[in-house]
């Protein structure tokens, strides 16, 4: 009797064939999944060793550009100047490479210089703050000294005479108010006072007679009075003659001041004329110094201001005195004018025609003020470093206004605080150049001190900016920037690049980076 289930004579705990065959199935599945998973780990493994080692790869690449040169690169900046660094290589929107700042070589975009440590050092440079301050300026004049016009006197005579007899006869010789100075003998003069003499006896003698005689012999002698007056008779010579004296046949002139003899024109026996002058005395008790104060100084003189004045007589010493009087004229031959000291001389050591070094402080109003040493003229610019801290150090023009003995104000270009340079700063300029400021003058040389690159490429000249010249050029791609085909502005090195040319001119041109962003044109031609 035959049976569905399991064959006749097989033990029961015995498989079948069929069931056998699907667990062996069942068995391989599980070690393929398993082998599987395995080869997927180590797959992975070496592939994320793989990503790793390739970004450690990327990330040492700079390393690894910096040990062909043997110089450290620290990142790479926008090819176009535009504020934009990256401490790896890449490129811009443009597809262009980002350019490499080695160590040193670090750029501000305001043009500074940048010195090491070592170097600032070495060159001993030194800066101050700009600050308000009241600008003191000294006014330095040359002058001369002349005498007090005031206190000068001539001795003229008003009739006409003969020098009898000289009492002073040298030029220099002290003399003192009413001291002799010489006798005249005028025969006018001695005519004169006899007919006085007359007159006033007479006038005594007919004192008794009628109102009308006595009225005539009174005008008769008040006019021989009136004559000998005005021809310099003392009255002691005029009542002695009242009195019936003799007439005297000399009159002796006196010193009407006391002063030094400056000129003596006087001879013994000689004839002089009315009006001729025969002595001039000065008083030098005190005397004048006219200085020459400039043009652009003037303004800061003042009357009754103090003056300090030198003389190569006495070296060591120094003399004051006080402005008196400012001049109203302007000498056009040296562009001055005269200013007048009154200083006082009562040795008389001071003497008329010596020269005077003048002095003249003046104290101006409080203004921003940096030291004259800061400010670097080249007569058609003024420029000024501003220390900008670790060892970075920016050109400023500026402009300047009043000029003090030690500062200088400046009204525009530095700020109250900021720290200028004034030690070395020519020996900064010197070695940067003032970079960018003065790139014309660096010879195509950089401010790191390398060679400027010179690239070359055509393209069109699409337009000339009629006011700052600069050029607007569509080049074709330029292997040695990796550039491709753009259009962009260029500067020109120089006012007669792009003269002959006309936009839309294809032209072949070199141009070179003279800072971040800044594509220099140092040749262009039309293009054959």
């Amino acid at each position: 009797m035959s049976s569905t289930g399991n064959p006749q004579g097989a033990p029961a705990g015995e498989a079948r064939p069929g069931a056998g065959g699907s667990a062996a199935k069942a068995v391989a599945i599980v070690v393929a999944l398993a082998a599987a998973a395995a080869a997927g780990y180590l797959f992975g493994t070496r592939q994320g060793a793989a990503t790793h080692d390739h970004a450690a790869a990327t990330a040492a690449a700079p390393a690894a550009e910096a040990s062909k040169g043997g110089r450290k690169i620290l990142y790479y900046r926008n090819p176009m100047g535009l504020p934009d660094t990256s401490p790896v290589p890449k490129k811009d929107s443009m597809g262009m490479d980002y350019i490499p700042v080695y160590e040193g070589e670090e750029e501000d975009s305001g043009g500074a210089v940048k010195l090491s440590n070592a170097r600032i050092q070495k060159l001993g440079v030194r800066s101050v703050a700009a600050e308000r301050r009241a600008l003191d300026a000294v006014v330095r004049a040359a002058g001369r000294v002349e005498v007090d016009e005031r206190k000068l006197a001539s001795i003229t005579p008003k009739f006409e005479g003969y020098v009898e007899r000289l009492w002073v006869n040298a030029t220099g010789q002290f003399v003192a108010r009413g001291d002799p100075l010489f006798e005249a003998y005028s025969p006018e003069l001695l005519a004169t006072q006899r007919e006085y003499a007359i007159a006033a006896q007479g006038l005594a003698a007919v004192k008794d007679a009628d109102t009308a005689t006595v009225a005539g012999m009174k005008r008769l002698a008040d006019s021989a009075l009136e004559r000998l007056r005005n021809w310099d008779v003392t009255d002691a010579d005029l009542a002695r003659l009242a009195a019936g004296g003799e007439p005297r046949r000399t009159l002796t002139f006196r010193s009407p001041a006391s002063g030094v003899v400056l000129e003596r024109r006087a001879v013994q026996g000689m004839r002089f004329m009315p009006g001729e002058m025969l002595y001039q005395i000065a008083d030098l008790s005190s005397v004048w110094v006219i200085a020459e104060v400039f043009e652009q100084d003037i303004g800061r003189v003042r009357v009754g201001q103090r003056a300090l004045l030198r003389f190569d007589a006495y070296p060591s010493e120094t003399f004051e005195g006080l402005v008196t009087y400012v001049y109203p004229t302007l000498r056009a031959e040296t562009r001055a004018a005269q200013v007048r000291i009154e200083l006082p001389n009562p040795r008389g050591r001071i003497k008329p025609a010596m020269y005077a070094q003048v002095e003249l402080p003046a104290a101006g109003r409080e203004v921003l003020a940096v030291p004259n040493s800061a400010v670097i003229d080249s007569g058609t610019r003024r420029v000024v470093l501003v220390d900008l801290g670790e060892g970075r150090f920016e050109p400023r023009d500026v402009k300047l206004g009043a000029r003090g003995d030690q500062f200088v104000a400046v009204l525009d270009g530095v700020k109250e605080g900021e720290r200028v340079v004034v030690a070395a700063n020519f020996l900064i300029d010197a070695e940067a150049n003032l970079k960018a400021a003065l790139a014309g003058m660096t010879g195509g040389v950089d401010v790191a001190g390398k060679k400027q690159v010179t690239h070359s490429a055509v393209g069109t000249l699409d337009d000339i900016d009629a006011k700052t010249g600069v050029l607007l050029i569509t080049h074709e791609p330029v292997p040695s920037l990796n550039w491709p085909r753009m259009t962009m502005e260029f500067v020109p090195a120089n006012e007669s690049l792009g003269k002959g040319l006309k936009p839309g001119a294809a032209i072949d041109f070199d141009f070179v980076e003279r800072k971040p962003g800044e594509w220099v044109v140092t040749r262009i031609e039309a293009r054959k």
